[in-house]
């Protein structure tokens, strides 16, 4: 009776079996294309444990990076085709290179300086002078400079043997390394393919041309630049005219020229708008009694954060004042104050205009991405330009570095908002503006906050540069403390710019919901 009930069970598993492994042989044959037998059983071989299986493709093997560039494996080509560029670069210096000639142009620059000194001492003792030993010397010390060297010289010719063997040792390690992971790294890449058809398969002739070109020019190339130094002039010079440079730079001038001659008015406006902003934060920050910021910025403290750092936070303050920062700590916070509301108040609008609109983003954000990368330095030069130096150019050029963050920060906390919240929200009958301003801003609230928290610390990072063009406070006494090695200076400056960027952070992040 049960064998009776179990046989049609054991028949219909026999049979799923036999499907899914003529459906995986087939799906084996669809992606290798190239003998199929040979890879069933390898992936087979592969599929029955959970751990790396060691096998061996000769044809992975033989022809290395190019085999794996051709199957798509990329990831795995480079590094490969990288050893095996320096495996062919070692074995073409032992045979073929000349080792000494970095040692012969030692000989021949030191040799022109001993004549020299031969020439002056012959001199010297002609005309009877003091300083007949000081060049005795001096030549006795180059000729033993340039024995050493041709000893060393020696030394390095005797050694192309070795470099070669060396170079052939990689040579078969990494060919051994790519015969045993070959197949593993193909029966990867053929489950990824079992999910996503459209990940390459086979081995499509345009791919393995382009495979063999790529690789073969790498390796020649850098063959023949390290095995024979200075032969090809086109691997070791970029070919180019000094006339590009020159027509650059006067067309980049030309530019700036157009645009501060014409653009004196918004830039005059602009200038009025920091000037103002940043007159009333110093007003408020520099000019009222000490004893109200600090109370002001302790209670503030220990609202956002809670009692622990607002005593840190008199701490910090205490230690601002003792040693006499006050001044040009308060100057600082104004100056990053201005930077860092302009920035605030440009950089969440924006962040919540793009986070709807994926192409105006998309557009914005290679602009964001210079502003991030550039040198402070480099785009100083056309805020000068436009702006002139002092406390307005100090803060576009803070804006310029430190603003991005929100703007991104915004729109990744208000994408993150999930689409079932807002669509549960609009069932009830919400508003645009109310669900801007109850459910995407509320729910995107920390990591706008954390946008803007970094804006305030790489505005404060601009500290010391924004000091070059003439901002005050305290970036002024690191500048100084470089200018004259003034150690303590500087560090007691750093310090107290550290403990401004510790209070901001904290009344920002706070810890308290």
């Amino acid at each position: 009776m049960n064998d009776a009930t179990q046989n049609p069970l054991e028949a219909t598993d026999s049979e799923s079996a036999r499907a899914y492994a003529a459906e995986r042989k087939k799906n084996i044959e669809t992606f290798v294309r190239t003998h199929p037998d040979y890879y069933i059983a390898q992936f087979d071989k592969i599929g029955a444990s959970a751990r790396f299986t060691a096998t061996f493709n000769a044809m992975a093997g033989l022809f290395g990076p190019i085999w794996f560039g051709a199957r798509g494996l990329w990831s795995w080509a480079l590094p490969f085709l990288i050893i095996e560029a320096l495996a062919f670069v070692q074995i073409s210096r032992g045979l073929f290179g000349d080792l000494a000639a970095d040692a012969r142009d030692r000989i021949a620059s030191i040799e022109g300086t001993l004549e020299l000194r031969q020439q002056q001492l012959a001199a010297a003792i002609e005309t009877g002078s003091d300083k007949i030993d000081v060049y005795q010397r001096t030549v006795d010390s180059l000729e033993a400079a340039i024995g050493g060297i041709r000893a060393e010289a020696d030394i390095l010719a005797g050694q192309g043997v070795s470099i070669a063997l060396t170079g052939l040792a990689i040579l078969i390690a990494v060919k051994a390394v790519q015969a045993t992971v070959a197949n593993w790294a193909l029966e990867a890449r053929f489950s990824d393919w079992l999910s996503d058809r459209t990940i390459r398969s086979g081995l499509p002739v345009p791919q393995i041309v382009f495979s063999a070109i790529f690789m073969v020019l790498i390796v020649l190339a850098a063959t023949l630049h390290y095995a024979l130094p200075g032969r090809f002039a086109l691997l070791t010079d970029f070919p180019t005219n000094p006339e590009y440079r020159l027509n650059s730079i006067a067309w980049v001038e030309s530019f700036f020229a157009y645009a501060v001659a014409n653009g004196d008015a918004l830039f005059d406006l602009i200038t009025y708008g920091i000037r103002m902003i940043l007159d009333a934060l110093e007003l408020v920050f520099v000019s009222t009694p000490w004893i109200v910021i600090a109370s002001l910025i302790i209670l503030l403290t220990w609202l956002t954060a809670g009692i622990r750092m607002a005593i840190w936070s008199g701490a910090f303050l205490s230690y601002m004042g003792l040693l006499g920062f006050w001044e040009k700590a308060m100057t600082t916070l104004a100056l990053l104050g201005t930077a860092a509301c302009l920035s605030i108040l440009i950089g969440i609008p924006l962040g919540m205009f793009c986070a709807r609109r994926p192409r105006f983003y998309s557009f914005i954000q290679p602009i964001m991405d210079f502003m991030q990368t550039m040198p402070a330095f480099v785009f100083m030069i056309p805020v000068i330009a436009f702006f002139g130096t002092g406390k307005p150019a100090a803060v576009v050029t803070t804006m310029i570095f430190g603003g991005t963050p929100v703007v991104r920060l915004t729109v990744l906390g208000l994408r993150g908002v999930p689409e079932s919240v807002r669509e549960a929200a609009v069932s009830f009958g919400a508003s645009k503006w109310y669900l801007l301003t109850r459910v995407d801003l509320p729910l995107a609230s920390p990591s706008i906050r954390a946008g803007i928290n970094q804006t305030i610390m790489l505005s404060l990072a601009m500290v010391v540069v924004a000091s070059l063009i003439g901002a005050k406070g305290l970036g002024e006494d690191v500048l100084e403390a470089l200018q004259y090695a003034n150690v303590g200076q500087g560090i007691l400056a750093g310090f107290a710019i550290l403990f401004c960027a510790m209070i901001l952070d904290r009344i920002v992040q706070g810890q308290r919901k």
